[in-house]
């Protein structure tokens, strides 16, 4: 073999894959996913803000298109896509997805409906904003660690020396390999007040730094309604939720949404009322408006239907059920000084950020102290030439090698001969040497005051306080998000919510339903399909359930403002409901859960039951009244005053019988209890059958009975005669009218 065929590493498969998959998801981690504690960035972050400071696009400077940003980071420092490393610009420049952001942006960077409708980098223009400089403001003074880029041709920042605790302030979100981050925005002003504390303090409790930082303040308005003891367990765990909700105030009878939740669009919140309103889920509302402008970003108005209605339920719902109130989870996930990614409790970001704050200090105090000890170094060297002024020309003016002649002369450094000999002859003057004078005698008072800072820790920890104090005093603001504990959006009801109007619901022979507005509805004169007609019909609200019950004798219930409108045929209850086999639909009813009404078949028996016995959840239905084969469920009869109503049952061959509705048994299931004798041989036969049954009031009831084309109203004092016990043969009718179709109550 040659020595190239022997340049290889023979590993199985899996141990390759494993490596590789580790490597890979470390990667992502470190390098990609997660933020740095210490400046609170990820790489490609701290990449952007770098190459815009090394551009010099400060705040004050003139801005340059977002294209030249761009480029220079990923031709420098980030060889990834243009695309992603310009979303993370325009995301850090959006002031309603940062709290505070680093970039100031000019052109289209998206709005809160969109916030991906910004415009291609090539319209843009970006700079830094003046806050940033809490990042970048102490990075040429030996304060950060440097690499080398992904081609080595240059260095960069492995972090920045953030003068705040920068996760905390603006927060991060990211998904690594086997874990996320969610880090929510907080102020500045908490924070700075909780280092503070913690510095002063070094056993605080996590308690005690929640006095400071309340809780997450994001860039809306919003309130955050979790309650205190749930921010406190999410601040001494790392992990849990806060629920944000809209804010709104009535103006003249409407209700005005001034503040949404972060990170919720107000179109997307207009769709889902919408959706709800053309659902007809939200019947208290009337209209809703956009009215948001540049003056005001958030401007929502619901107008609700009228003043009677209870706007604090409606709201209650509207956070129930859309975006107006939303939960963000938390997880203060991110990388340690250590290098490795840990979920840290608020106490320990900050013991951490404060350690790493006191290594950036201390490492610019000793930068700043080499350079005065240099500088005092190369003032001491030209010192000792003023002094010696005629000697140091005589020597330049007649030595060949005048650097070692003034090195040995005056005991120089090579450093302090150098900058003799470069030093022009108009900073000999006199006025010149009384300014290095005084510029050594403060440079060695600086020196003095570093030294002592340096081999002080109060006196660093007071700097630190000081400095912390100014930067919030300077950069800091009011909180947004306001905390205001209430309890969780509870949705109303189903049928709070829709309108209760009245309605008719009717019932063809072919088992096909639907719901007519209002009660002066002639459903026989309805259109039907072809082959069908009308069966039964009933008079309602679109508020109540409806319930229809087949041959079988199962009831089966569906809310009637569902059903399709009497426009067209309404629509097959097959497909809504699975009856048995062979089963047919019979009957129709309607009412609330409180009413009682009479259920019989045309074998003559029924039974009273109340109507919330009739609902059933399921599209099987249940079996609520047991009857024979070839047995018809007759069209239910409501009853008002169960112990003053009357029944009025009437057969096929004119026998009528009329009886108090006490005499019947309140049943939830079965056969029931004879209403009116028919013979047995009749009834087996066919030949008779209860044509049906209605309920009268007592003393003013009445009841219209249909013969073929003819029909008989029958008043209170004709029904007297034929009063009787249940389970009688009843009175026989007029010679004309004992062919007897079926039974209405007219009165």
């Amino acid at each position: 073999m040659t020595a190239l065929q022997t340049n290889f590493e023979q590993i199985p498969l899996r141990e390759y894959a494993e490596r590789a998959y580790l490597d890979y998801s470390m990667y992502v981690v470190l390098d990609r996913a997660l933020p740095f504690i210490g400046d609170g960035l990820k790489p490609v972050q701290r990449r952007i803000v770098y190459a815009m400071s090394e551009l010099g696009l400060a705040a004050t400077a003139k801005p340059k298109k977002s294209a030249r940003t761009v480029g220079d980071v990923i031709g420098k420092f980030h060889p990834h896509g243009d695309s992603s490393v310009y979303e993370a610009m325009v995301l850090m420049a959006q002031p309603f997805s940062y709290r505070y952001p680093l970039i100031d942006g000019q052109g289209n960077f998206g709005s809160s409906d969109d916030p991906k409708s910004f415009a291609a980098m090539r319209y843009t223009e970006s700079r830094l904003t003046p806050i940033a400089e809490l990042l970048l403001g102490e990075l040429g003074m030996g304060t950060v660690d440097w690499a080398p880029n992904f081609d080595g041709t240059l260095k960069e920042p492995s972090w920045l020396p953030a003068r705040m605790p920068h996760v905390l302030l603006n927060g991060s979100t990211g998904i690594a390999v086997g874990m996320a981050t969610d880090i929510p925005p907080h102020n500045l002003r908490e924070v700075a007040s909780a280092c503070i504390h913690l510095l002063d303090e070094p056993s605080a409790s996590v308690a005690d730094l929640c006095e400071h930082i309340k809780g997450p303040d994001f860039p809306t308005a919003a309130e955050i309604i979790t309650p205190r003891s749930e921010l406190a367990a999410l601040y001494a765990t790392g992990n849990g939720s806060v629920r944000c909700r809209a804010v709104y105030v009535e103006e003249r009878g409407n209700i005005v949404l001034t503040a949404l939740p972060h990170q919720v669009s107000p179109a997307k919140v207009i769709e889902q009322i919408a959706t709800q309103m053309r659902a007809k889920k939200l019947p208290m509302l009337e209209d809703l408006r956009d009215e948001s402008d540049h003056e005001n970003p958030v401007r929502l108005v619901l107008i609700p239907r009228s003043n009677r209605v209870d706007t604090g339920a409606m709201m209650q719902h509207l956070f129930a059920t859309t975006d107006l109130e939303k939960s963000f989870r938390v997880n203060l996930n991110m990388i340690g000084l250590d290098g490795r990614p840990q979920v840290k409790t608020l106490k320990q970001i900050l013991e951490e950020w404060l350690r790493f704050r006191a290594d950036t200090v201390t490492r610019r105090l000793q930068h700043r102290l080499e350079k005065v000890e240099r500088r005092l170094h190369l003032l001491e060297g030209l010192r000792i030439a003023f002094l010696n002024l005629d000697e140091v020309i005589r020597i330049v003016r007649h030595e060949d090698e005048p650097k070692p002649a003034l090195i040995n002369r005056f005991k120089l450094s090579e450093e302090q001969a150098d900058y003799i000999l470069e030093t022009k002859l108009r900073q000999l003057a006199r006025l010149e040497e009384m300014k290095l004078n005084a510029e050594r005698d403060a440079l060695e008072e600086e020196r003095a005051k570093i030294e002592v800072t340096l081999g002080s820790k109060a006196r660093l920890k007071t700097l630190i306080k000081q400095e912390l104090k100014a930067d919030a005093e300077k950069y800091g603001d009011a909180r947004r998000s306001p905390l205001v504990e209430r309890s969780a959006a509870q949705a109303l009801d189903e049928s709070e919510l829709v309108v209760s109007e009245p309605v008719t619901v009717v019932l063809s022979e072919k088992g096909w339903a639907r719901a007519a507005k209002g009660h002066e509805v002639a459903a026989a004169e309805l259109a039907y399909r072809e082959g069908d007609q009308y069966l039964a019909s009933v008079r309602g609200k679109s508020s109540q359930q409806a319930v229809f019950i087949d041959s079988s004798g199962r009831s089966y219930s569906t809310p009637a403002h569902t059903l399709p409108s009497a426009r067209g045929n309404g629509e097959p209850l097959t497909g809504r409901f699975t009856p048995p086999a062979g089963a047919r639909f019979d009957a129709v009813a309607i009412g609330d859960n409180a009413t009682k009404l009479v259920l019989a078949s045309d074998a003559g028996y029924g039974f009273l039951t109340r109507f919330e016995g009739l609902l059933a959840n399921k599209k099987a239905g249940k079996q609520v009244i047991n009857i024979d084969d070839g047995t018809r469920v007759l069209a239910p009869a409501y009853v008002n005053d169960p112990s003053r109503d009357r029944i009025v049952a009437v057969t096929t061959e004119g026998h009528l019988l009329m009886f108090s509705v006490a005499d019947l048994p309140e049943l939830d299931r079965g056969r029931g209890n004879k209403l009116i004798e028919i013979p047995k041989a009749k009834l087996q036969s066919g030949e008779e059958r209860v044509a049906g049954v209605a309920v009268v009031a007592e003393g003013s009831g009445e009841v219209t009975l249909y013969a073929g084309q003819r029909k008989l109203i029958l008043k209170w004092a004709d029904l007297v005669e034929y009063g009787g016990s249940r389970a009688q043969r009843g009175g026989l009718l007029p010679r004309g009218l004992r062919k007897v179709d079926r039974i209405e109550t007219s009165g």
